[in-house]
C-alpha cells in the first residue's frame, strides 16, 4: 500500500512539495490548508510575493543549494510552459556603498556582489560599466532572471497536483498532530509535511520561536518598465527598498518595497506607498511618460504581505511530534519561490527516508 501523506499548507512551498511527491506516484496525498490560491489574506504570503529569482543566500548554506537547484526548474517553466505564468526578465541590480550595514543592504549583501556565487547559474551575468550606472550608484550587475505571475502560478501548481492525484481540501488545525487525521481516505496519515510558513510560530506541536514576520508593502500597477531592477537601499529608511518587477501574462508590475522585521501590520501605509512610487520612477523613468510623476501610474491595488522569516534560515527537517512523523519545510522568508524546488526536493528525500514508498525507485 502507498503511504498516506498530508501536506499542511497551500503556499508555494506546500504546493511545490506536494507536486514533487505526487509526481513519483509513490504516495496518496492530501493537501490541507486554511487559505488556497485565489485567496488574498494577510496570513497567506504567497499571493503577495513579487515573485522572482534574485539569489540572496549565503554561500555554503542549505539556502544556496535550494536556490541553485531551483533555477533549472524555473528556466524550464519560462521556456516551455507559458501556462504556468513565468517569464524571463532582464534584470539589473544596483549597489550603493552607503547601504552597507542597513537592513536592506544586509538583505541584498550576496545579491549585489560583482563576484556573486550565482554568476555561473543565471544566464548573461555581467558587471555594469560606469557608463550604465545612474547617479548615486556605485556599482551594478545584470543578468537574465524570471518573474512569476502569482495569480496564475499558484493555481497552475494546484492544477498540476490535481493532475497527479492529489486531493485538495480546506481545513484549520490548531496542533500539527490533528492533520494526520484529515487524510482523504479517512485513515490516519503515515506522515505530515508541515509547510505552514509564518503559522509555524503558533502551530501546536511546532511553535517555532525562531519564526517571525518581515512586512513587505507593494504597489501593483499596469505600467510596463521594460526591465526588472533593484537597489541595495534608500535614503528614506534603512528598512525600505526599491525594486521593480513585471509579472508575466498581464499580471502587472510590482513596485516595492520594504523589509520591516517583526511588523505585523496588515494595512498599506499611504505615505510609504507614495515613497515607493516616487523611488521607482526615479530608478526607472520609463515607467511613466517623460516629465510625468506618480500621477501617471495606473494603480491596480496596494498590497501588504508578511514574509515568513526564520532566524538561522529555512527549516527542512524531520521529527516525531505527538507520535506523528513530520517533515518540515518552512521559514523561507522573502525567497520562497526561488528556493521552492530545491527545498521541496530536500523535503521529498526526508519523506522517503521516513516512510519509504510503495515501490522501489528506478
Amino acid at each position: 500500500m502507498a503511504p498516506n501523506l498530508v501536506v499542511l499548507g497551500a503556499g508555494v512551498s506546500g504546493l511545490t512539495t506536494a507536486l514533487l511527491l505526487a509526481r513519483s506516484g509513490d504516495y496518496n496525498i492530501t493537501i490541507i490548508a486554511k487559505h488556497m490560491p485565489g485567496d488574498y489574506d494577510i496570513e497567506y504570503a504567497s499571493p503577495w510575493a513579487g515573485a522572482n529569482y534574485l539569489p540572496v543566500a549565503t554561500p555554503g548554506t542549505p539556502s544556496e543549494t535550494y536556490e541553485r537547484t531551483t533555477w533549472p526548474e524555473l528556466a524550464h517553466l519560462a521556456e516551455s510552459l507559458p501556462e504556468a505564468g513565468v517569464h524571463f526578465q532582464e534584470t539589473v541590480i544596483y549597489r550603493r556603498a552607503k547601504d552597507v550595514g542597513s537592513a536592506t543592504g544586509d538583505w541584498f549583501a550576496e545579491l549585489i556582489k560583482e563576484d556573486a556565487w550565482f554568476r555561473d547559474v543565471v544566464p548573461n551575468f555581467r558587471i555594469l560599466p560606469k557608463s550604465e550606472l545612474p547617479d548615486g550608484i556605485d556599482g551594478g550587475t545584470a543578468f537574465t532572471s524570471v518573474c512569476f505571475n502569482t495569480a496564475l502560478y499558484l493555481p497552475w501548481l494546484t492544477s498540476q497536483c490535481l493532475k497527479h492525484g492529489v486531493i485538495v481540501r480546506r481545513g484549520i488545525v490548531s496542533h500539527i498532530a490533528e492533520a494526520a487525521n484529515l487524510h482523504h481516505t479517512g485513515k490516519r496519515a503515515d506522515l505530515v509535511v508541515n509547510c505552514t510558513g509564518l503559522a509555524s510560530l503558533r502551530l501546536g506541536g511546532v511553535e517555532d520561536s525562531a519564526v517571525y514576520p518581515a512586512r513587505g508593502q507593494i504597489v501593483l500597477v499596469r505600467n510596463d518598465p521594460g526591465v526588472m531592477a533593484s537597489v541595495s537601499g534608500t535614503d528614506d529608511s534603512s528598512d525600505e527598498a526599491t525594486y521593480i518587477m513585471h509579472r508575466a501574462a498581464g499580471g502587472g508590475c510590482i513596485l516595492g518595497g520594504c523589509l520591516q522585521k517583526h511588523n505585523w501590520e496588515s494595512q498599506p501605509d499611504p505615505n510609504m506607498a507614495i515613497r515607493i512610487m516616487r523611488r521607482c520612477i526615479e530608478l526607472c523613468p520609463k515607467l511613466v511618460p517623460e516629465g510625468k510623476g506618480i500621477e501617471a501610474l495606473s494603480i491596480i491595488r496596494h498590497g501588504v504581505g508578511l514574509r515568513p522569516m526564520r532566524k538561522g534560515g529555512p527549516r527542512v527537517a524531520k521529527e516525531v511530534i505527538s507520535g506523528v512523523d513530520v517533515v518540515h519545510n518552512y521559514g523561507h522568508g522573502g525567497y520562497g519561490y526561488q528556493t521552492s524546488y530545491g527545498a521541496a526536493q530536500a523535503a521529498e528525500r526526508l519523506v522517503r527516508e521516513t516512510c519509504g514508498s510503495s515501490r522501489p525507485r528506478l
